[in-house]
């Protein structure tokens, strides 16, 4: 499998190494996993001469446009890290010129893959309308105002669609490349995760964090506030619309435009973090939680972690769960 990786300047270093050094242990293993036939043969590419990371290391890269079309072609993330430094860096020319290159070899079958930030420059070329995704879980609603014809699913990992995958935030680029090894080799993937220590993941949800998304804009934010003081009790849409001062189509709307989900599932959201918080740091029964946050029994309440976050119980009551 030809895979090219196409760094921008001030990529983001970890991505980077990572999808090199993940990609580079398969290739170590594929004896011991059985798979001798697997290889991965990876070339860093770019639009530019030259490329520095954003810790200003300098990547020795090949020129794009030199390059036949690969099988694959994987954009790490970009050093810029927040929406206001984000917003900057997709106005490089740079950007646009990898944009192009991009759609060419697109439309020509090649598999394109993102992680975290990587994922903006695949969708500022369009490539992503149309398509499911994921990102990095901060920039959510960046993403969905940037990219409304995207069908973005944050709390995921890793989402794959029609001649493309995408992965979360910043150390889910590891994510990416066993996803890609996992396509050649099943077996292959598993002892490469095994040997780098990476416990299956498949969501990004039981990191996020719901009020820091939901401070990106002060209607959605005072929801969040009188949410939070209400998680043992009932959920009223039309309360809610009457406590933070606008209409229940209005806020139904603006919650759906930033957070991409209905006021129930938000409330939802902080339910479980709320109840997360409870099992990392308390002793108490699953039904005195599950009390707590605004269900009848124990048993609710996991199905409901289950299902938000793909945890069961005892694994978030482990230190690293």
């Amino acid at each position: 499998m030809r895979i090219h990786i196409l760094a921008l300047n001030e990529v983001f270093d970890t991505g980077l190494s990572t999808l090199l050094d993940t990609l580079a242990v398969a290739n170590d293993l594929t004896n011991s996993a059985g798979a001798a036939s697997t290889r991965f043969d990876v070339t860093v590419i770019s639009v530019r001469r030259r490329v520095r990371t954003s810790q200003g290391f300098s990547v020795p890269v090949m020129a794009a446009t030199r390059c036949e079309p690969p099988d694959v072609v994987l954009v790490p993330a970009l050093g810029a890290k927040m929406p206001e430094t984000l917003r900057k860096a997709l106005e490089r020319p740079d950007v646009a010129d990898a944009g192009a290159v991009l759609r060419n070899w697109s439309d020509n079958g090649v598999l394109v893959g993102a992680a975290c930030t990587g994922t903006f420059v695949v969708a500022d070329a369009l490539l992503l309308d149309g398509q499911s995704a994921t990102t990095s879980w901060w920039l959510a609603p960046m993403f969905r105002e940037r990219y409304p014809h995207v069908r973005l699913e944050e709390s995921r990992m890793v989402v794959s669609s029609s001649g493309f995958v995408t992965a979360g935030a910043a150390l889910a680029h590891i994510d990416l490349a066993l996803w890609l090894i996992r396509r050649s080799s099943p077996t292959l993937a598993e002892l490469t995760a095994r040997f780098l220590l990476i416990e299956p993941r498949s969501s990004q949800a039981v990191f996020a964090i719901p009020d820091h998304l939901a401070h990106t804009d002060p209607l959605v934010e005072r929801f969040e506030r009188w949410a939070r003081r209400r998680l043992g009790e009932g959920f009223s849409l039309s309360e809610a619309a009457s406590a933070v001062g606008t209409s229940e189509r209005t806020l139904s709307r603006r919650l759906r435009a930033v957070l991409g989900k209905s006021p129930l599932s938000y409330f939802q959201d902080l339910r479980v973090e709320r109840a997360v918080h409870l099992l990392r740091t308390s002793s108490d029964g699953m039904d005195v939680i599950a009390a707590q946050v605004g269900y009848a029994d124990g048993t609710t309440l996991r199905a409901l972690l289950r299902r938000k976050i793909g945890r069961t119980v005892s694994e978030l009551r482990t230190p690293y769960g």
